[in-house]
């Protein structure tokens, strides 16, 4: 497998988290997103919105750093990842949602400010931000997986990255415990691999 990434970019870390966390062999190519590659016609052929992550199988391409980590999950077969149980799997594609939405909006939008420059209204985002983080605090709180499943799940890949890298854009993490702590097991799963850092934000 290719993954065409940007390495600043958490939809990118996602995926690329995944994939080694998932044990699946496959090649990084970073996109110069500075230069304007995503928006080449070559690019373009493998994703029309211009954007990264990007997933080449051998010949079947996956957009949309989600529906990647679905793909994979059903690639490698029958896992904890994405389960097959029709309660469990709800509950992961409810958090999947939540990544897609708030994490969007909230989290990664706030980091956008800091980290490039986005035209969005700080104090907006950074509440919602917080507003998600509340509910995942509490989410945690009873339990050691955001989906409420025995194992990690993509649900958790999908949120990590926005969530552990939200100082950059000004989110405070100090009243989280329990969404720390589980920033931290993430951290510990076999073929972890960092979501590079910038002295942005809290981090400056």
């Amino acid at each position: 497998m290719k993954l065409y990434h940007f390495p600043l970019s958490g939809h990118a870390h996602r995926a690329a988290l995944f994939l080694s966390l998932a044990g699946v062999e496959h090649e990084l190519i970073e996109v110069d997103l500075a230069a304007g590659a995503h928006k080449q016609p070559e690019f373009l052929a493998l994703n029309t919105f211009g954007e990264v992550p990007v997933l080449d199988d051998d010949g079947t391409v996956i957009a949309d750093s989600l529906a990647i980590l679905v793909y994979v999950a059903r690639k490698i077969g029958p896992s904890h990842w994405l389960p097959t149980d029709p309660a469990d799997e709800a509950r992961v594609q409810r958090w999947l949602s939540v990544a897609a939405g708030k994490i969007a909006y909230g989290a990664c939008a706030a980091r956008l400010i800091t980290v490039f420059s986005a035209p969005f209204r700080a104090e907006e985002v950074i509440g919602r931000a917080h507003a998600t983080l509340a509910v995942m605090e509490q989410t945690l709180e009873g339990q050691r997986w955001i989906a409420g499943t025995a194992q990690p799940s993509i649900a958790d890949v999908a949120l990590y990255s926005y969530v552990e890298r939200a100082p950059e854009g000004n989110v405070d993490l100090s009243g989280y415990p329990s969404v720390r702590a589980w920033l931290r097991q993430i951290e510990r799963l076999p073929g972890f691999v960092p979501f590079q850092r910038t002295r942005a934000g809290l981090e400056a």
